[in-house]
């Protein structure tokens, strides 16, 4: 399981930047076309909104990887 960590006061982050952090994807273009297709899925279900936000133990997979949402360590 990967780690995306939230930036110090953020409460949450959208589904395309995280996948963006995670070096899945290159752009937020290219983000949207993936979980439109449905490569990504967030408790087992394709998720088709890349605007969709994680709050801290969301957790999505993607390319067979899990990624979970943390809060910052600062």
């Amino acid at each position: 399981m990967e780690i995306i960590r939230l930036r110090a006061g953020e409460e949450f982050i959208k589904l395309s930047q995280a996948m963006k952090k995670a070096s899945l994807v290159d752009s937020g273009a290219e983000a949207k076309m993936r979980v439109r297709l449905g490569e990504v899925t967030i408790d087992g279900r394709p998720e088709e909104r890349p605007g969709k936000k994680l709050f801290p133990g969301d957790c999505f997979v993607c390319d067979k990887e899990t990624y979970r949402i943390e809060t910052s360590d600062h």
